[in-house]
């Protein structure tokens, strides 16, 4: 039976992290940190793939990279190749044909005249007291009002989530659900300020897989392993089976979702707490120019397929429309990919984002699991598992890992942050 130091669960963002933190804390502390990572899939780079067809380059979504740590980015610039642009981010939301600012509750003021009132009225005679909220649902309603909740904050996360919004926690989005209270939606009809998380980003011209090369840049070209899928998890013994072999950990950082974990570990759970929502990506590539100014705009009309629209074209100001178009779907039944393919055709027609355009390339893809449910459910699953997974080694990270809504560099943080952990082990 081989042995490693350190086991890593998948070769995404939050995989190739800890590899490179776990060997400078070795490095630091003059001390070897052996490192394997297991990528199931052919490739590395779990939801952070390229897909370059026809001299368009999409990802399997919008990767963008927030930064709001120097350091980070700076490690990672200096090992990336080709060109990266920074960008002050564009969004609008797409409401009774108007195109107003993101985020909406701090915008009102665009809507027309009835619209805008309504919000206004709702949001000054808000319920205000009593017990705090129970749901996400709850939550909406109770901060801005009836209607900025239901003209946009409610469909368009339904969409998104593909869930009923009262099954989430009240901090299902965390840090990343934009927050305004009425003093900020009225300073905002005179002084601006849409700043979010997100304001900024970089990207790279080779797509997102750029930062993927840049991890795996440093790590021995022997360290990952594609193609090897983990089949279980003795947590007693601290051995993992895969398709391949018979590995003796150390300690085991995973990646992977942690109901899928919880399997391989033939741990006891419950398995209804772990739920999310399956997103399908459309890539579309037009034979020329569309709307310009803008990177991504967000529809809450529930009769348009869509929540969200991208446009890769307008980062680096190519000449021809290259749009991500993202469709929320429930997590288990099937998806007509044809049919879906149609109405977002028709929707974006409808919506004047596609005029006489012709599409010369496509590509989809579906994202199994996509946004996870954060719910009073999974949060209590997911503490209590953590200190029997701890007890045998393993260390779940990441969005999935973690069943969390995180940025991809919350996911570099988090695993350089348990490497210093773990360091002292060494």
């Amino acid at each position: 039976m081989e042995a490693v130091q350190h086991l890593v669960v998948g070769a995404g963002i939050s995989g190739l992290s800890f590899a490179n933190a776990i060997r400078a804390e070795g490095a630091r502390r003059g001390r070897s940190a052996e490192v394997c990572v297991l990528e199931a899939d052919q490739e590395p780079g779990g939801y952070c793939k390229t897909v370059v067809r026809d001299g368009f380059v999409w990802d399997y979504s919008g990767h963008f990279f927030h930064f709001k740590h120097p350091a980070i980015e700076a490690w990672l610039r200096e090992r990336l190749e080709g060109e990266v642009v920074s960008v002050a981010k564009r969004s609008f939301i797409r409401y009774a044909g108007l195109d107003v600012d993101f985020p909406f509750q701090k915008n009102i003021h665009q809507l027309p005249r009835e619209d805008f009132v309504e919000c206004l009225h709702d949001l000054y005679f808000r319920e205000r007291g009593g017990p705090p909220p129970a749901s996400f649902h709850e939550m909406l309603h109770r901060k801005f009002g009836r209607a900025i909740a239901e003209k946009f904050l409610v469909p368009y996360n339904e969409k998104l989530y593909a869930c009923d919004l009262g099954t989430l926690d009240v901090d299902a989005m965390g840090r990343f659900f934009p927050q305004a209270d009425i003093d900020d939606v009225i300073r905002n009809m005179r002084a601006p300020d849409n700043a979010s998380y997100n304001s900024t980003f970089t990207y790279p011209r080779r797509g997102a897989i750029a930062y993927v090369h840049a991890l795996l840049r440093d790590l021995p070209p022997d360290a990952v392993s594609l193609g090897e899928r983990v089949v279980s998890i003795d947590l007693r013994r601290r051995v993992a089976t895969t398709t391949r072999r018979e590995l003796r950990y150390e300690r085991l950082v995973s990646s992977a979702p942690l109901d899928r974990l919880a399997r391989a570990s033939a741990l006891e759970h419950d398995g209804a707490a772990f739920t999310y929502n399956r997103v399908l990506v459309f890539n579309l590539g037009f034979d020329r120019k569309g709307p310009e100014g803008v990177h991504w705009m967000y529809f809450p009309d529930r009769s348009l397929a869509f929540y969200r629209v991208g446009f890769y074209d307008n980062i680096f100001g190519d000449p021809r429309m290259s749009l991500y178009v993202e469709v929320g779907c429930p997590k288990e039944g099937p998806i007509d990919v044809e049919a879906l393919r149609e109405r977002v055709l028709s929707g974006l027609r409808r919506e004047g984002i596609v005029k006489d355009h012709q599409l010369v390339a496509s590509h989809e893809v579906v994202m199994d699991p996509a946004y996870v449910h954060v719910t009073r459910a999974s949060l209590g699953e997911v503490a209590r598992l953590a200190p029997i997974f701890a007890a045998g080694g393993v260390y779940p990270v990441g969005r999935y890992g973690g069943w969390t809504y995180c940025s991809i560099e919350d996911n570099i943080l988090e695993t350089r942050a348990l490497a210093r952990t773990l360091g002292e082990l060494l």
